[in-house]
Order: structure tokens, then C-alpha cells, then sequence
């Protein structure tokens, strides 16, 4: 059975269909749902969400949030609330590796903040390029 998986932010729904597997970043390391799986509540951490289909791969940046898993006998949903995301078509790499060599840069200043966009920066080029 496949799961069904919803995508949305406090803006808008990004994403919502069905897929064979979603593969997440969270705070505590990746995470791969499949159906059938427990029920559970993740924290994300800012960084690629891979929904698989028998389509394709759909990539997603996200910028933290949370990701929730219900089974009910062969029915699983995943919902991902997320802060932000974007989907890799949205993504310009070219914008993306250049902030994230500007960021880079920066780094060696220990500043938080910094060390955060250079992640999403990051995200976004992984999730834009497939992996």
C-alpha cells in the first residue's frame, strides 16, 4: 500500500499524493518511512525531505518542522509540517552554490545564524541536484 503524504507550510500545501517511501533529516539523524511503519513524531532539522514514487523522486528543502507517521491497519499517512520548503524545481543552483560559498566563508566566525543558512543552503543544492 502506498503512503499518503501531505507537505505543508503556514503558506501553503507544497506537496500532497501518494509514494512508496519518504526519507527526512531529523534533528536527531535521517529517518526512512515505509508503510506500515509506527506511529511517530519527528523533529526536522533544516535539510532535504526525498519523497519516493514509482515516478521518480520528488525533492524538497526544509527548514525544520516536524514530520508525523499514523498506521491504521495497511493505511499509513505522513504529514510534514514544515517552517519552510521549497520544491528542487524552485531551487536556482546557481544562486544556491554561490550563497553557499559566501556562507562558507563566513563560517570561520562561529555565528550561529550563519551556520544555519549555510545549511539551508546546502539542503537546497542536495535536494535541487536529486541526492
Amino acid at each position: 500500500m502506498p503512503l499518503d503524504v501531505h507537505l505543508v507550510t503556514p503558506e501553503r500545501e507544497v506537496w500532497r499524493g501518494e509514494a512508496t517511501m519518504v526519507v527526512a533529516r531529523g534533528v536527531d539523524g535521517d529517518v526512512g518511512i515505509l508503510s506500515g511503519h509506527a506511529p511517530m513524531l519527528v523533529a526536522l532539522a533544516i535539510g532535504p525531505l526525498f519523497i519516493h514514487q514509482e515516478s521518480g523522486v520528488v525533492g524538497v528543502a526544509v527548514d525544520g518542522g516536524f514530520l508525523h507517521v499514523i498506521s491504521r491497519g495497511e493505511d499509513t499517512r505522513v504529514d510534514v509540517l514544515a517552517e519552510h520548503a521549497e520544491m528542487a524545481e524552485e531551487i536556482d543552483l546557481a544562486v544556491e552554490r554561490a550563497r553557499a560559498e559566501e556562507e562558507e566563508r563566513l563560517i570561520g566566525q562561529g555565528n550561529a545564524e550563519r551556520r544555519a543558512h549555510l545549511a539551508r543552503a546546502v539542503a537546497r543544492i542536495r535536494v535541487r541536484e536529486g541526492g
